[in-house]
């Protein structure tokens, strides 16, 4: 695979950032090839939905309403038609408030429903599946610029091809937070910091686990000022630095003032739902409950997932990825393996994490261009697994995505 540091000048990358000059060759033929990536993504997603709703079918249920309304939707939902104040009792210490749930997904549905004829649900997935193709859109441009048009089509498939893949199809955030975090990443690598700043401010909006852009952008933004010593750093970059935690910590501290305790009220929520960061302690129980006492499938296969992309992590990190996405993406598996409670959701918070995926890229490329009926019969497996596990996961099993 190609490395960061062996890539022409014109797509030179710094392992901070990205370099100022113009377009790769590959990046100013993108529309044809950007098409084909784009393409594939959209015949594989169509394809899982299509499984999916066979299942659906077969088991009496109704596909659109499982994609549009299930577990966390629900949640979402009820914010974009009635807005925060909902909160469900179950003990003193498991209290479940919709104060959990970041607002800028609600809002785009409340957007859409405003605008269209559209149910919430619909209006959901409208959000849900085009957020999905302008994050494809994003992975493949960050491909193209490091690995070339190749590698970038494999990028984008495998990324719509992951086991828990069935959720860039559902009425789901995860489809916004990476279209925000690839374009985010894109724009550092490309030197407009902005931009960079903007769009990782709107991803921590998003999700919980959004402050990874931020953390992305400041970390290349802290390399770039260390490189050039503070001498001729342009206000762009301190502009992008100082807007990109803003959306995060801003809903953090509206969370809290609203709950009294302005720094500590947002996680004060999070816990009583089960959830806070302990560094990986609750996942160590409960992993060792599944192993001594076993369990549905689900957890054992979240298991094999978490430590895959523990894997995929250790390989981006050897392969010399640019340091924006090395840092994004170890916060996101630092977050999912950190965090406790609902242990079968940690694949679903890896899903944003695509540039893990880039050295399984890269290999896929190699083995099609050497072998390829061996490529082909690893993407058929990849592609069966993923519409098989994620029919499972919505119309079979009763475990929250």
């Amino acid at each position: 695979m190609t490395h960061a540091s062996t890539i022409p000048a014109p797509a030179t990358v710094a392992p901070g950032a990205g370099g100022h000059g113009r377009p790769a060759p590959a990046a100013r033929r993108l529309p044809t090839t950007a098409a084909t990536a784009l393409g594939l993504f959209a015949a594989a997603r169509l394809t899982g939905v299509l499984a999916l709703a066979v299942t659906a079918w077969a088991q009496g249920k109704h596909p659109l309403a499982l994609l549009g309304r299930s577990w966390d939707s629900m949640w979402y939902l009820g914010i974009a038609a009635h807005g925060y104040g909902r909160t469900l009792h179950f003990r003193p210490t498991v209290v479940h408030s919709d104060l959990a749930f970041f607002p800028l997904y609600p809002a785009l549905i409340r957007v859409v429903t405003t605008l269209t004829p559209l149910s919430g649900g619909a209006a959901g997935l409208l959000v849900s599946w085009t957020a999905a193709a302008i994050a494809a859109y994003g992975i493949y441009l960050i491909g193209a610029r490091l690995h070339g048009r190749a590698v970038a089509t494999a990028l984008v498939l495998l990324w719509g091809l992951l086991p828990h893949s069935v959720v860039l199809s559902m009425a789901y955030t995860e489809p916004v937070l990476t279209a925000l975090a690839a374009w985010s990443l894109y724009a550092v690598l490309t030197g407009r910091w902005i931009w960079a700043g903007a769009l990782a401010a709107l991803a921590g909006l998003a999700r919980p686990n959004g402050f990874a852009v931020a953390a992305a952008v400041m970390a290349a933004a802290a390399y770039e000022v260390g490189k050039a010593r503070g001498r001729g750093v342009s206000h762009r970059l301190w502009t992008g630095a100082a807007l990109a935690p803003l959306g995060w910590g801003g809903y953090v501290l509206w969370v809290g003032h609203r709950e009294g305790d302005p720094l500590g009220g947002y996680f004060t929520v999070q816990r009583l739902w089960g959830s806070r960061f302990d560094f990986g302690h609750g996942s160590l129980r409960f992993i060792q409950h599944v192993i001594m006492h076993g369990s549905r499938f689900v957890f054992p296969m979240t298991m094999v997932l978490v430590a895959a992309g523990i894997l995929l992590f250790a390989l981006l990190v050897a392969d010399r990825a640019p340091l924006p996405l090395v840092v994004y993406s170890g916060v996101l598996l630092l977050i999912a393996l950190g965090g406790s409670g609902f242990f079968e959701c940690k694949p679903r918070f890896l899903l944003p994490a695509f540039p893990m995926l880039l050295p399984l890229a890269g290999a896929l490329v190699r083995t099609a261009r050497a072998r390829p009926w061996h490529a082909t019969l690893v993407v058929g497996a990849l592609a069966g697994l993923s519409f098989a596990y994620g029919a499972y996961l919505v119309v079979i099993a009763h475990t929250p995505l």
